[in-house]
Order: C-alpha cells, then sequence, then structure tokens
C-alpha cells in the first residue's frame, strides 16, 4: 500500500497569473463562481428608522440611498462584474480598489483614500469534516456608509442584523459609519476563535492516537493539520498589521472615539496569532511523537524477534549434534536418550525465560 503526502497548492500564484500583462484596474474576477447569482442589500438605519432592502439589480438599491442614514451595502457574489461595476462608479471607488476586490487571494490589508477606506481580510468557517472553508471579505467605508463584498451569501453578521433591527437603543444604531465598520471586523477576528477551538481538538484526537495506535492515517493527519496551520497563519498574520494601524489612529474615518474599540481587536488578533504559533509548535511535536511512536513499536517487534531467536539458539544447537548421525553416540543406544534429550532442552527453556524476566526484556 502506498501513502502519499497531501500537497501543498498555491492557488495566489495560479490566479495572479491570469492578469499578467492586463493593464492596471482592470475587472477581472479570479476566483470560483460560489453562488449563482449576485444579490446586493441595503440596510439604512438612524436612530429611528430602519430599511432593509434585496435586490439583483443595483439600481434598487442604490437609488434607495439616504444621506440622513446609516447605510450598509451587501453584495453577495463577485462573479457579475457590471454590478460591482455600478456600484463602484456610483460610490466613485478606485478601480484598484475594485480589482483587489475581485481577488480572492488577495493579501489582507488597509488602504486609505480621499473618499474612503479599504480594508480586507479572510472570514473563516469550519466544516464537520475538519475543513476551514476559507471567504475573501472586503470592506470599504465612506462618510456614511460601509460596502462588504462577498463571495457567497450567509456571512457571520445575521446577529448584527437582527439587533440593528430589533433594538433602536443599540450603541450601533446611535453612532457613525465606522462604528459599523468596527462591529463587522470585531465579528470576523471573533469567529477566528472558533477556528483555534476546532484545531485543539483536533490536536488533542491526533495526540491520543500517536500513544495508544498510531497509523498511516495518523501521519497523513498530521501532514494536513501542518498544512492547514500553514495557510491559517498566512490568513491572520496581516490582519494584525491592518488593525494595528487602524488602532493607532492613522485614518481620518475612524473617529477617536472608535480607535479605542479598534485597540481590543488588536490585541484579540495578537492572541489568535499567538495560539496559532502554539498550535504550530504542537503539530511539529506530534510529528516527532509520531515518529518516536513508531520507532519504539519497531523496537518492541524487534525485541520480541531477538528473544523468540535467541531461545531457538541452544535449542538448535542441541537437536544439531544428536542429528548428526554418527555411529558411535552413546546416548542414541541409551533407553531414556531421547527423553533426556527433551529435557535437556526444556531445561535451558525455562532457564532462558526466567533470566529474561528478571531483566525485564518482556
Amino acid at each position: 500500500m502506498q501513502f502519499h503526502l497531501p500537497k501543498i497548492s498555491l492557488p495566489n500564484l495560479i490566479r495572479t497569473s491570469q492578469t499578467a500583462g492586463l493593464p492596471p484596474g482592470q475587472l477581472i474576477h479570479l476566483g470560483e463562481q460560489l453562488t449563482d447569482k449576485s444579490l446586493i442589500e441595503l440596510i439604512s438605519y438612524n436612530e429611528k428608522q430602519f430599511i432593509e432592502v434585496e435586490s439583483e439589480n443595483s439600481d434598487d438599491i442604490l437609488g434607495k440611498l439616504s444621506s440622513q442614514n446609516i447605510n450598509w451595502i451587501n453584495i453577495d457574489g463577485l462573479h457579475n462584474i457590471d454590478l460591482i461595476k455600478d456600484v463602484g462608479e456610483h460610490f466613485e471607488i478606485n478601480p484598484l480598489i475594485l480589482e483587489d476586490v475581485l481577488n480572492p487571494d488577495q493579501r489582507p490589508k488597509v488602504e486609505d483614500y480621499e473618499h474612503h477606506l479599504f480594508f480586507t481580510l479572510k472570514t473563516l468557517n469550519a466544516l464537520k469534516s475538519d475543513d476551514i472553508i476559507y471567504e475573501q471579505m472586503s470592506f470599504i467605508l465612506g462618510k456614511n456608509y460601509i460596502i462588504s463584498f462577498q463571495e457567497k451569501e450567509g456571512d457571520l453578521f445575521e446577529g448584527l442584523r437582527q439587533r440593528l433591527k430589533s433594538d433602536p437603543q443599540s450603541k450601533a444604531r446611535k453612532k457613525d459609519a465606522d462604528y459599523l465598520f468596527y462591529r463587522l471586523i470585531d465579528t470576523i477576528v471573533d469567529s477566528y476563535y472558533l477556528i483555534l477551538e476546532n484545531i485543539a481538538e483536533r490536536i488533542e484526537s491526533l495526540e491520543e492516537e500517536v500513544f495508544i495506535d498510531p497509523s498511516k492515517e495518523t501521519l497523513r493527519k498530521i501532514q494536513l493539520l501542518k498544512k492547514e496551520l500553514i495557510f491559517l497563519r498566512k490568513s491572520v498574520y496581516p490582519v494584525r498589521e491592518a488593525i494595528s494601524r487602524i488602532s493607532k489612529g492613522e485614518y481620518h474615518f475612524i473617529k477617536r472615539e472608535t480607535v479605542r474599540f479598534f485597540s481590543d481587536v488588536y490585541d484579540h488578533s495578537i492572541h489568535v496569532i499567538e495560539t496559532l504559533e502554539t498550535y504550530r509548535d504542537l503539530t511539529t511535536g506530534l510529528m516527532d511523537m509520531y515518529m518516536t511512536s513508531v520507532s519504539n513499536k519497531m523496537n518492541e517487534v524487534m525485541k520480541v524477534l531477538t528473544i523468540i531467536a535467541t531461545i531457538f539458539i541452544p535449542l538448535t544447537f542441541i537437536a544439531g549434534i544428536y542429528g548428526m548421525n554418527f555411529e558411535y553416540m552413546p546416548e542414541l543406544s541409551w533407553r531414556y536418550g531421547y527423553a533426556s534429550v527433551w529435557g535437556l532442552m526444556l531445561t535451558c527453556l525455562i532457564i532462558m525465560v526466567i533470566y529474561f524476566k528478571r531483566k525485564n526484556w518482556f
């Protein structure tokens, strides 16, 4: 039975090569189409009013924007380039930003422009099969609006939507768009802890498996976990840098009173990264434990075989002596010769077994 280690793919290099030679700002969706249709959703609110509209047509949504409200425009599905263009033209979004929005392998970052702030990062979802789903999410923050771009329907923000809708006295309903932006980023970073719990359970399960009965399947699981941690670190590590810049108050779109909230998110991002580093060390330790366990298991087998071979060496010697067929061997004609040889061999066997037991060799 052949065993193949999992290969680490490099999708970002393959996808990025599709844009080679094209002018900057060329809008091409580099990811897979994860939903059948693109939807644009508007949540427009203030302390007294809450409006929620959903449509496949951008004109139906953009015409309902209110300068008196906080407007959250959410787009599900990035394969509809025309929809992205319409939204970009309406809000005068730099084409370079839209190009990054359409790239699902874009490194997490924050960029400041004259009329808006751009932020992109990964959202993570763990499945029951231990697979982690990575989704690119981008945000554009303006004076009284925030635009979120997602690859598919369904997100982490349903609880936030319900609070905005049901509680007019909530802090989010009273504050500006920068506070909503904070709540969205905080929700994503907090969701990373669910992934860390999933990783911790997998490590604990693998530790038991390595100690009890390590197999080739165990090695495959350890390699897959190491691969997952590499991708997780790549997705999460730059988030700390981006949030750090916001928490230092570098951007005029983030008010001073909101900056202190981002300091808390920054602390969470550091904790997530430190935990990832710890899990990566534990996984490396699991590999060492696996190799040691397999080696010990092989040593146990070799010890048993050696003991068996050692026991049979004197027995084979005795049998060889009396199997040489010499004419003059007194024991051959002795009445009790056969029984005596068996007694001699059994005595040797018992003495050797007692000796091995006292030495704790088995």
